[in-house]
C-alpha cells in the first residue's frame, strides 16, 4: 500500500472517530435536554411547575372551580389542598351542627377555627356555610394566597386572617368548631401501611387534638386515608366520635375524625362524593 493510500486510510478513521465523537455528544446533549425538560412543566397560563405536579395541576378544578379566576397556590398548597367537594361536605356538616337547613343563605350562625388554612381550601368552604372563620396560618405567603382566593370567592369579609403558630395562640381563641387538617409530613405518609401518628411534624395527632379540646369540645379532624380509625377515635376516648371516609369519584381520599356534638350530626357511612 502507498504512502497516499496509507495517509488517505487514516484521515479516513479520523473522520469516522470524529462523526461517532460527535454523534455521541449529540446523543447525549439531546438527553440531557430531555431529562431537564421532564423536570419541569410550563402550564397554558405559564407558570413553571415541577414535573411531579402535573398531575395535581390537571384536577386543580377539582381543588377550586373557580381556579382560572386568579386563584393562587405555591408548591406546598398543590400536595396538602383539599378537593373541593370534600372541603364543602364537612363545611356543611359542621354548619348543621346550629342549622338543619341545607341552603347557604341560612349558613350556620357559629364560629369556627381553621387551625392551618393554606392557601384557603377549606377555609372557603366553611366561610360559604358558616357565619364567621378564623383562619390561621403560620406561613405569610400562604396566609395572603388564602386571602386572594377567598377574595375569588366573594367570602373574604366574614374571614379574619391570623398569621402565627395555632398551637401557640391556641389559648386565645374562642370558637364553636375547630376544624384541623395539620401538615402529614408529605406525599410519603402513602407508602405507609398505617399512618403513625406520633410521627406528624411539630406535635403528634394526641397534641393537636388535646390543643383543639382546649378551645371547644368539637372538632372536625382532617387525617390521611391510611390512619387507624379506632386509634383516631382513642384521642378523645371520653367524646362520641364519628370517623367519615372521604371519597371523591370513587377513590378514598382521606378520614374525617368528627368529635363532640359533630359526632352526633350526618352520618357514619362513607362520603362517596362525585
Amino acid at each position: 500500500m502507498g504512502r497516499r493510500q496509507k495517509r488517505r486510510q487514516r484521515e479516513g478513521s479520523a473522520e469516522l472517530v470524529a462523526k461517532r465523537q460527535r454523534s455521541g455528544h449529540s446523543q447525549q446533549t439531546k438527553t440531557q435536554g430531555q431529562q431537564e425538560g421532564s423536570q419541569s412543566f410550563t402550564t397554558p397560563d405559564g407558570r413553571v411547575l415541577p414535573a411531579e405536579l402535573k398531575k395535581y395541576w390537571r384536577s386543580r378544578h377539582n381543588f377550586f372551580w373557580r381556579f382560572d379566576e386568579g386563584i393562587q397556590i405555591d408548591e406546598e398548597g398543590w400536595y396538602s389542598v383539599t378537593p373541593e367537594v370534600i372541603a364543602e361536605d364537612t363545611a356543611v356538616r359542621i354548619a348543621q351542627l346550629y342549622n338543619d337547613r341545607r341552603k347557604k343563605a341560612d349558613y350556620g350562625r357559629i364560629c369556627v377555627i381553621d387551625a392551618f388554612c393554606g392557601v384557603g381550601g377549606n377555609t372557603i368552604k366553611l366561610a360559604e356555610w358558616c357565619e364567621h372563620v378564623i383562619a390561621i396560618e403560620i406561613d405569610p405567603q400562604r396566609l395572603e394566597m388564602a386571602r386572594n382566593n377567598a377574595e375569588v370567592y366573594g367570602v373574604a369579609e366574614r374571614i379574619e386572617f391570623i398569621l402565627g403558630d395555632f398551637y401557640q395562640l391556641a389559648p386565645t381563641l374562642k370558637a364553636d368548631v375547630v376544624f384541623m387538617s395539620p401538615p402529614w409530613g408529605g406525599p410519603e405518609y402513602t407508602g405507609a401501611s398505617v399512618f403513625d401518628l406520633d410521627s406528624m411534624p411539630s406535635h403528634s395527632a394526641q397534641e393537636w387534638v388535646d390543643c383543639a379540646r382546649s378551645i371547644c369540645a368539637n372538632i372536625a379532624f382532617f387525617m390521611p386515608r391510611n390512619c387507624d380509625p379506632l386509634q383516631l377515635a382513642a384521642l378523645a376516648p371520653d367524646s362520641p366520635c364519628d370517623i367519615e371516609l372521604n371519597y371523591t369519584s370513587g377513590f378514598f381520599k382521606a378520614i374525617t375524625a368528627y368529635y363532640g356534638d359533630l359526632a352526633l350530626y350526618g352520618s357514619s357511612d362513607p362520603r362517596r362524593l362525585l
